[in-house]
């Protein structure tokens, strides 16, 4: 079979993957959410004119003349309001937050002020509308402050509080299952014998999984045996997995079963071979309504793959607007040869001129076993296919990767 280009593979690991079902959580448990539909306000913010100051309330024609002495009627805090109408060389005390009073339209700030008893003199001439937020200048009833398919910040909780909202419609968040093949894993902590090396794929996927706001399931490590991977696959399906991920056992040697495994399960294989580099070897398709995506078992195939396909995948399900990642522009650190029919994603190191402008150095080690290499890169430089060769200092493109 030829070898899939990387976009082909990408749209059909994206194809058909529709929004999962919407539910309701408190307010309080939607961080880091996808927001299910659009959000309009349910109040006006603030509801009426307020002070921005502490200081005094007044009717800025009689605040004009420095010399103006004016007498306070009275006090506005935050939550008490003052109920009589500021009349002609009045005054009301008012707090940050207090609503302005009928008839004022200026507050002097305490600063520019001098008090006499019940009376105050003022050293500023007053403006209309000064130091007043006015009613709905942040946001009016009806306003949609928040858009359906974003990601729930911090800021836009505090946002959707203020909105008046204790809870909100949100996206279910996609379950990743995620399966180790393999006779020479052993598990971190633990004394590795001849031949073994220790399992680590699946930390680097449950948390890049985690990070884009899904649920998490460990499945283990399997045998390479038919058996054990297949028992593997039926507790995804048990588990109500939206997505599979298996990591290792994704080539085509003897001791390789994942792919004879998914297929004795009846999983409906979409490819099996891509034209990159890291992770030609991998694999995809559908069991039922559980995605399936067999990754390479060397762990930096594993991790480019998982950031390449699961990411957007999981954006995809959870009801996300943008599922793609977004690709910026660098300066090439050293020169590079030209490339082949692969598309390559070279683990690189980003530093940041004083302008701003990003060199992308990739690592001199491109093996995909170099767990080093990959921790230490902060980019994937992306070179298509039969690229010609290119010059330090040259433009390229990267995709950042995750701090």
């Amino acid at each position: 079979m030829a070898l899939m280009p990387v976009a082909d593979a990408l749209s059909a690991v994206l194809a058909g993957a529709e929004p999962l079902p919407e539910e309701m959580i408190a307010l309080d448990a939607a961080y880091h959410r996808t927001l299910a539909h659009d959000l309009a306000a349910l109040r006006t913010q603030p509801p009426q004119p307020m002070s921005a100051m502490d200081g005094y309330a007044v009717r800025a024609a009689d605040a004009a003349d420095l010399k103006a002495r004016l007498k306070v009627i009275g006090e506005v805090a935050a939550g008490r309001p003052f109920e009589r109408t500021v009349g002609a060389g009045e005054a009301v005390r008012i707090f940050t937050g207090g609503v302005i009073p009928n008839g004022a339209d200026a507050v002097i700030i305490q600063e520019d002020t001098a008090v006499d008893g019940d009376h105050i003199t003022i050293s500023e001439a007053a403006s209309v509308g000064r130091h007043i937020r006015q009613a709905g200048v942040d946001f009016r009833a009806g306003e949609v402050l928040l858009a359906g398919g974003s990601r729930l910040s911090d800021r836009a909780l505090s946002l959707a509080a203020a909105m008046n909202y204790p809870e909100l419609a949100v996206r279910r968040r996609p379950k990743v299952a995620v399966l180790a093949t393999g006779d020479e894993l052993v598990m971190p902590g633990s004394q590795p014998g001849p031949g073994q090396i220790v399992y680590s794929n699946g930390y680097a996927l449950r948390a890049l999984a985690h990070a884009e706001g899904a649920e998490t399931v460990d499945l283990g490590v399997a045998a390479d045996t038919v058996e054990a991977t297949t028992a593997g696959i039926r507790r995804a399906r048990e588990a109500g997995a939206d997505v599979l991920i298996t990591t290792g056992g994704a080539s085509v040697g003897d001791h390789d079963l994942v792919k004879r495994s998914l297929e004795a399960e009846g999983v409906d294989m979409t490819f099996w071979r891509i034209a990159m580099r890291p992770g030609k070897p991998m694999m995809h398709g559908r069991l039922g309504a559980m995605r399936v995506i067999g990754l390479p078992g060397n762990p930096v195939s594993s991790y480019v793959c998982a950031f390449l396909f699961l990411v957007p995948l999981i954006r995809a399900l959870s009801g996300r607007k943008v599922i793609h990642h977004r690709r910026a522009s660098a300066l090439l650190g050293r020169d590079l040869a030209a490339n082949d029919q692969r598309e390559d994603y070279l683990r690189a190191r980003l530093e940041a001129r004083e302008d701003g402008t990003l060199i992308a150095t990739p690592v001199t080690q491109q093996d995909s076993s170099l767990l080093g290499n990959l921790a230490a890169a902060r980019a994937l430089l992306v070179r298509p296919p039969f690229a010609a060769a290119a010059v330090k200092g040259s433009e390229c493109e990267i995709l950042t990767l995750p701090e």
